[in-house]
C-alpha cells in the first residue's frame, strides 16, 4: 500500500482507520477514468483522498451531472447500491487525477454496526447531496441560464484549482442538462458582458458575477 496520512480519516476512530487501511487498497487514478458504470454491481466503496470524482447519470444519451466527490467525501449512491446489493444507477468518472481509498463493500454491514461514527460519514453525505439538490432546484426555478452557467464554471475552477477550463460546449451542456447551442449562445453573452474569456487554453473567468 502506498504511503498514507491517517489524519485524513481523523473523523473516524483510530482502530476503524487501521481496519480500513488493512482491508482496502489506495490507488492513484488518472483523469478521465470511468470507475463505475451504470448497472454495475458495486464491489468497492470510494473515499476520495485527493482529486475530484464526477458522478452523473444518462438520459436519452445525454449526461446529467449529479454531484462531485471531493477529498474526505464518498458516494451516497454507491453506498446505497452496495448495502442493498443492487446495480448502480449512476456513472462515476475521475474529473481530476485522484488518490482514492477503495473499501471492499463486504465489510460495510459489520463496521456500520461496530462503529457509529462511520454512519455519520454517510449521514453527512446524504445531507450534503440533499442540500445541493435543493440549491439546484432553486437555480432552475429562479436563475437565468447565464448565471447558472457562470456559477457552474466558477465551481469547476474552484474544484480543479485551475485558471481555465478546457471543455467543449457539448460537454458543458451535458453537465447542465441543456443543448450545446444554448451553452454557445450564453457563453458568447458572458464574453460580451466581460465575465468570461474563451481562447485556445479554455474558458477563463475574468470578472465576478
Amino acid at each position: 500500500m502506498m504511503p498514507f496520512d491517517k489524519k485524513i480519516l481523523s473523523f473516524l476512530k483510530p482502530d476503524l482507520v487501521d481496519k480500513i487501511l488493512r482491508e482496502s487498497s489506495i490507488e492513484e487514478i488518472p483523469k478521465g477514468t470511468e470507475i463505475l458504470r451504470e448497472r454495475q454491481y458495486v464491489k468497492v466503496l470510494p473515499i476520495v483522498i485527493e482529486g475530484v470524482v464526477k458522478v452523473y447519470s444518462r438520459f436519452d444519451e445525454r449526461e446529467l451531472l449529479l454531484y462531485y466527490i471531493e477529498p474526505n467525501q464518498s458516494c451516497v449512491m454507491t453506498f446505497y447500491a452496495a448495502l442493498k446489493n443492487t446495480p448502480s444507477k449512476v456513472f462515476a468518472t475521475i474529473e481530476e487525477d485522484s488518490k482514492i481509498i477503495l473499501l471492499p463493500v463486504q465489510y460495510l454491514p459489520i463496521w456500520l454496526k461496530e462503529y457509529p461514527d462511520l454512519n455519520e460519514l454517510f449521514y453527512s453525505q446524504f445531507n450534503l447531496r440533499y442540500t445541493e439538490l435543493l440549491d439546484t432546484i432553486g437555480h432552475l426555478l429562479l436563475d437565468k441560464m447565464d448565471k447558472r452557467l457562470y456559477e457552474h464554471l466558477a465551481r469547476k475552477l474552484a474544484l480543479t484549482n485551475s485558471p481555465s477550463i478546457k471543455m467543449s460546449h457539448n460537454q458543458i451542456a451535458n453537465e447542465l442538462g441543456t443543448a450545446r447551442e444554448v451553452v454557445s449562445r450564453v457563453l458568447k453573452k458572458l464574453e460580451i458582458d466581460g465575465k468570461v474569456e474563451q481562447n485556445n487554453e479554455g474558458i477563463k473567468i475574468i470578472d465576478a458575477w
